[in-house]
C-alpha cells in the first residue's frame, strides 16, 4: 500500500487531489518547537505526511516523526484536524493538493533530532516567540492554533 499518492500522481498527474496527512509539533522541555526546513521549498515546518491506505492515522504520525527526525513519539495529543481554503498548496513541482491535516502534539519523546537527508535540510528547537521563516504556509493554522492554546505572551 506504499505511496499511494505517487500512484495517484502517475494517473491524475498536476491536478489537485484530496491529501490526508497526519502531523505531529513537538515540544521541548522548555516550550520550543521542533521543526525543519523542507528541502523542496525551504520553508520550515513541523514532521509529516501522507497516510497510506489502511493505516491508523497515530502510526503514519509517528512513522513520518521518525523517518523525518529520528525522534521516537510516545503519548500524542490531538491538537485538531485543519482543512479548508487555508489548506490548498501547490508543490514545486506543480502538484496541487487540498490538504487535511491530522496534527498532534507531543511532549513525551526520545531520541535527539536528525535531518532526514532527502527531506529536511535543516533541523532545530525554536522558541515560540522566535519561529524561522518562512513557515510552511499548510503547517500555519496548526502552529497558530498552538500558540493560541499553549503559549501565552
Amino acid at each position: 500500500m506504499a505511496d499511494y499518492i505517487m500512484e495517484l500522481r502517475q494517473l491524475v498527474g498536476h491536478r489537485p487531489l484530496i491529501y490526508v496527512g497526519a502531523s505531529v509539533i513537538v515540544v521541548d522541555k522548555d516550550g520550543a518547537l521542533l521543526l525543519q526546513q523542507r528541502r523542496d521549498c525551504l520553508a520550515w515546518g513541523y514532521a509529516g505526511g501522507a497516510v497510506e491506505l489502511y493505516e491508523d492515522v497515530q502510526d503514519t504520525a509517528r512513522r513520518e516523526l521518525f523517518e523525518e527526525t529520528g525522534i521516537r513519539a510516545g503519548e500524542m495529543t490531538l491538537l485538531g484536524v485543519y482543512s479548508g481554503e487555508r489548506m490548498r498548496h501547490v508543490y514545486p513541482n506543480g502538484d496541487q493538493v487540498s490538504c487535511i491535516d491530522i496534527v498532534y502534539v507531543c511532549r513525551d519523546w526520545t531520541g535527539t533530532p536528525r535531518a532526514q537527508e532527502s527531506e529536511v535540510a535543516a533541523i532545530g528547537f525554536f522558541p515560540p516567540d522566535a519561529l524561522p521563516t518562512p513557515l510552511f504556509a499548510p503547517n500555519l493554522p496548526a502552529i497558530e492554533d498552538y500558540l493560541q492554546k499553549y503559549h501565552q505572551t
